[in-house]
């Protein structure tokens, strides 16, 4: 079992930045990936960025230039560092980690991008 933990979120006027964090424990020597997605009212889930565990990082479109995924293999966190943020970046981000059986959701954080 992998239990993972966000926080870091909260309200930002546009053009502002947040970092999000997630903090796993468990079996986490099972994780092969990590990563952020996010889920805004009345849309489906979406992917934000994902890291392996080798460093290589892929982003959504959507987010590229913007937002910097990251970890800390000593603390076995991940960071979404979120710059230039804009209001449909609203949404409540979601970590995930996954196994070669199994794939991990944290609780949620919210994240809205307001005036």
């Amino acid at each position: 079992q992998v239990q993972l933990v966000e926080s870091g979120g909260g309200l930002v006027q546009p053009g502002g930045s947040l970092r999000l964090s997630c903090a796993a424990s468990g079996s986490i020597f099972s994780i092969y990936v990590m990563g952020w997605y996010r889920q805004a009212p009345g849309k489906q889930r979406e992917l934000v960025a994902t890291i392996t565990t080798g460093g290589s990082t892929n982003y959504a479109d959507a987010v590229k230039g913007r937002f910097t995924i990251s970890r800390d293999n000593a603390r076995n966190t991940v960071y979404l560092q979120m710059n230039s943020l804009k209001p449909e970046d609203t949404a409540v981000y979601y970590c995930n980690a996954r196994s070669l059986s199994r794939i991990y959701w944290g609780q949620g954080t919210q994240v809205t991008v307001s005036s």
